[in-house]
């Protein structure tokens, strides 16, 4: 709740070491003049791709291409993300993304050029021992071949990456750099700055006043705002369908999931079962405004203590401890590559001036991973170093256990070992009090995390589903329209044990996953997956932490479905969405009996 200081001012031993990208930013210059040789190598083989040694040459130059393109773009964008007020890191961050964007264009003739070849010389060159490190790639490439374009209209719809990416950048920008929320005060009168890194925080309060206050002045600031904020998604949705539309899916949510070959009954199944579901939130919502003592339960009253005086403070050394001895399951190998993360400087740890709200996980092939954070010392801010070192550890081990090909793995996997970690998590804490009220407050941590990552992506599923619908049907997406939409499912996900507050149904306006279409369902069938993962490793199940290892080895080396079901869990049935949803009752339940 302090005011926020300047990147220049942050202690060292704090933020991240980019070194095992570049040393400097000299040496990131140096490498991207390296560039231009290893476009033009990848380029030398425009018009030449008709027999398996020739694409394997085009395969393996691109493979070096992608890799040093990888690194540039990696280290630029964490720079910009330090402070995305400092010119520097917008420029080195413009500059790659430039030439990321020309790079697309540039190389874009390959696989139009490849999938002109007829079926039976794709499949044998697919087949062919020189292809044998590139078989799963060439696989999903003849996937795509009915949604491929010509070479030209390829190079001509890679050309307007950087355009069609415009939007999401401006909402960023807007968000990080020019959104501003008036100072509130607290129950005593104290002066409290409000802020995207700290709204959470403030919305965690058990002061009320502060709660309310906070929550007002937030979304005042997005109030002034929300038309362009609407302008902003309207444009990330058209570009979507446009895109769609020009390699012939039948939509943009059809993309989406071809991209990763998942079925679409996977997230109508998905939202199916979280309405069957929604009474146990409906419950979960009475039993907060039980505990809380509350006549009417607010927006704001959603992320308040359930326990009066149990917001315990970590300092990040307890933090590191914590998440070690949670996830002392996972074997010490994993443990041992966790506490080398914390000593190694691969975390940017507090907030500052400018720097990008939230937590994510980065990193390339040839670094280690980064994790950015803006660590409040809170229990969630604790649960967010075990999910984002879950992302980690998985790139960390597909890393060194994939050729560069296949290290990177679907967004629709990648959530599955961050929410395993934040199940550990919660599972030890409740194993080590035996206190009724501690024992509550780590309820209402998993409960919380529930919440946040099922049945509200689940909502947020539904919310882009219907926008990018209205949008395929010619319908304008104004403010108007989003914020009605919004305000539905608000009242169908939460019930009438939920007072609503007007300015939540601007609440979308602040979800950046939005402009990563049909990303956030991947969150709540990836935490039913966790779920189905983490009893099965706590309870011993013979083969369950074996299996699950080799799953965050896999990478991209298999279809995701196919990598799940490695890992135990079927995610074209309902089963492990129902399952994971009773166990949510179940703690609804464990928690109604604390009090």
């Amino acid at each position: 709740m302090t005011k926020l200081i300047d990147r220049k001012d942050a202690d060292r031993k704090f933020t991240w070491d980019l070194s095992s990208l570049y040393k400097s930013d000299r040496d990131w210059e140096q490498a991207f003049t390296e560039l231009d040789q290893k476009t033009s190598a990848v380029m030398a083989f425009q018009g030449r791709l008709k027999d398996a040694p020739t694409i394997k040459g085009y395969y393996d130059s691109m493979t070096d291409l992608s890799l040093l393109l990888d690194d540039l773009f990696c280290y630029a964008s964490l720079r910009k993300n330090e402070d995305n007020g400092a010119d520097k890191g917008q420029r080195m961050y413009q500059r790659i993304y430039s030439e990321y964007t020309h790079i697309l264009s540039a190389t874009a003739f390959a696989e139009p050029e490849i999938l002109s070849l007829d079926q039976d010389t794709l499949n044998k060159i697919k087949e062919s021992d020189e292809l044998k490190d590139y078989r799963y790639t060439l696989t999903l490439l003849i996937r795509r071949k009915a949604h491929t374009l010509s070479a030209d209209q390829e190079k001509l719809l890679a050309s307007f990456t950087a355009a069609l990416g415009a939007p999401k950048d401006i909402a960023n920008t807007l968000q990080d750099v020019d959104l501003a929320f008036d100072p509130v005060t607290d129950k005593n009168g104290q002066p409290i700055e409000v802020t995207g890194a700290n709204y959470i925080l403030l919305q965690s309060s058990d002061d009320r006043i502060l709660r309310k206050n906070s929550f007002d002045s937030f979304y005042k600031g997005y109030e002034k705002h929300i038309n362009t904020f609407a302008a902003a998604y309207q444009g990330a949705v058209r570009s979507a369908c446009a895109r769609a539309a020009a390699r012939g899916y039948a939509s943009s949510r059809a993309m989406s999931m071809a991209e990763e070959c998942i079925p679409e009954d996977v997230y109508d199944n998905l939202t199916a079962a979280v309405r069957d579901h929604l009474p146990a939130m409906y419950d979960y919502a009475a039993l907060r405004k039980r505990i809380l003592g509350l006549d009417e339960l607010h927006y704001y009253d959603l992320y308040a203590p359930l326990v009066k005086g149990s917001e315990k403070s970590y300092s990040l050394d307890q933090a590191e401890e914590m998440v070690l001895e949670a996830l002392s399951p996972l074997g010490k190998s994993y443990t041992d590559t966790v506490r080398k993360a914390f000593k190694e400087r691969w975390m940017d740890v507090y907030p500052n001036k400018g720097k990008t709200s939230g937590a994510y996980s980065s990193g390339t092939y040839r670094s280690n991973p980064y994790i950015l954070l803006n660590f409040t010392g809170t229990l969630d801010s604790v649960s967010t170093i075990a999910h984002e070192m879950g992302h980690s550890m998985q790139t960390y081990l597909s890393n060194h256990k994939q050729p560069p090909q296949y290290a990177d793995y679907t967004l629709f996997v990648a959530e599955v070992a961050s929410t395993v970690n934040e199940n550990l998590l919660v599972s030890h804490l409740l194993k080590t009090t035996d206190d009724p009220r501690e024992k509550l407050c780590y309820l209402n941590q998993y409960l919380e995390g529930f919440k946040g990552t099922v049945y509200r992506q689940t909502m947020f599923a539904e919310f882009e589903d219907k926008a990018h619908k209205l949008s395929e049907k010619g319908e304008a997406l104004n403010a108007s329209t989003l914020n009605d939409i919004y305000e539905k499912l608000i009242k169908d996900y939460f019930g009438d044990n939920l007072t609503y507050d007007s300015q939540v149904r601007l609440e979308w306006a602040r979800i950046p996953h939005f402009y990563r279409p049909f990303y956030v369902y991947k969150y709540a069938t990836s935490y039913c997956a966790a779920v189905a993962i983490s009893e099965s490793i706590l309870d011993n199940k013979e083969g369950a932490l074996e299996h699950y290892l080799e799953f965050l080895s896999m990478g991209g080396s298999a279809d995701p479905i196919d990598e799940l079901r490695h890992a135990g869990v079927d995610l074209t049935r309902r089963d492990p969405i129902d399952a994971a949803l009773d166990r949510f009752k179940d703690y609804v339940d464990q928690a109604s009996s604390l009090i």
